[in-house]
């Protein structure tokens, strides 16, 4: 297996409510341990980031219509 390289996009906030960094959509704790996890452990993450960046997206969206609505 190739080495897969940090997903990292020099975004780092940290959205408290998923607990996730909005720019590369890990947890502190992925985020921690990405250096020591194996090949198998780093796709793992890998295969989840699409799912939580959709569900961060879709969270935005509710808020920003909900703040519309009350403007």
């Amino acid at each position: 297996m190739s080495v897969i390289e940090s997903p990292c996009v020099n975004i780092c906030v940290i959205d408290r409510r998923e607990d996730l960094c909005v720019g590369c959509y890990r947890s502190l704790e992925e985020i921690a341990t990405w250096g020591t996890m194996s090949p198998a452990e780093r796709q793992a993450v890998m295969e989840r980031l699409p799912n939580r960046k959709q569900r961060i997206k879709v969270k935005r969206d509710r808020e920003r219509n909900r703040d519309r609505l009350e403007d």
